[in-house]
């Protein structure tokens, strides 16, 4: 096969005649013609190419030096250490302490004779007056009660025993000055112990409390009142006045006195 292609290619060179008219004529255009720029060689640009790329290269590795020996040539930073603050102790006030109640000495014990003694919780406490008398285990103090107005009067009769009683009798005598009328008596101990009285004799009022056999009347204060209608006229304490005898296992006493305006 390649014999034949060998044979077929030197017969077709054998009979080939070059046109030399035409070649000529071809030359002598390509000369009469302007200059042409011959493209420059791709192994020239290629080698351009390849120096600017070695240039930009040397570049980058001369500043990545620089910028290597900068970071070696700078001492590292000293990294800074926090060390939170010691809280502060909080110092808390004590409570305040509350303020221990005062002892409050118990009353000196009274005897008869001596100063007024205190009154017993459960009794009404005598209001101040300048009419006061002591005898014995007896104290009493008479005044015209606060509620009284110029039609109507109740006169209070306070009483304190220092020792149990067991005879006691209280009258209060109201002068009758014209119209005073009786309206009812009040006492602070038990009614059904006391037999009690009022009627008129020498020219007054007379209430009367007097303890029923066997009955007793405890150590503390006690009240009696007298009520009434004043009648005509402006009327006044002038001239009513109380008296007290009691018996005790101290022996007997007895006290008495007037009633002053309530203050």
């Amino acid at each position: 096969m390649n014999e034949e292609i060998d044979r077929q290619l030197r017969e077709a060179a054998g009979a080939h005649r070059p046109d030399r008219a035409r070649m000529l004529a071809r030359v002598e255009r390509g000369m009469a013609g302007p200059a042409v720029r011959h493209r420059a060689r791709p192994f020239a640009r290629s080698g351009t190419r390849v120096a600017l790329a070695g240039l930009a290269a040397a570049g980058i590795l001369a500043t990545g030096g620089l910028a290597v020996a900068a970071i070696v040539a700078s001492p590292s930073p000293s990294p800074t250490v926090t060390t939170p603050a010691a809280p502060s102790p909080t110092v808390s006030s004590p409570p305040p302490t509350s303020a221990r109640p005062t002892p409050v000495a118990p009353p000196p014990a009274t005897t008869p004779g001596s100063a007024r003694p205190t009154p017993s919780a459960t009794s009404p406490s005598p209001s101040p007056t300048g009419d006061e008398s002591r005898n014995g285990p007896l104290w009493s103090a008479g005044s015209l009660d606060a509620k009284s107005t110029v039609y109507w009067t109740q006169s209070n009769l306070f009483l304190t025993t220092t020792q149990p009683l067991t005879s006691l009798t209280v009258e209060i005598r109201i002068v009758q000055t014209g119209g005073a009328k009786n309206t009812g008596t009040w006492q602070t101990r038990p009614g059904g112990d006391f037999t009690v009285t009022v009627q008129e004799a020498g020219g007054a009022l007379v209430y009367r409390w007097v303890l029923k056999p066997g009955r007793t009347v405890p150590a503390g204060s006690h009240e009696f009142a007298a009520q009434f209608n004043n009648g005509t006229g402006v009327r006044t304490a002038t001239g009513d006045g109380y008296r007290v005898d009691a018996r005790g296992s101290g022996g007997s006493a007895s006290v008495r006195g007037g009633f002053v305006p309530a203050r």
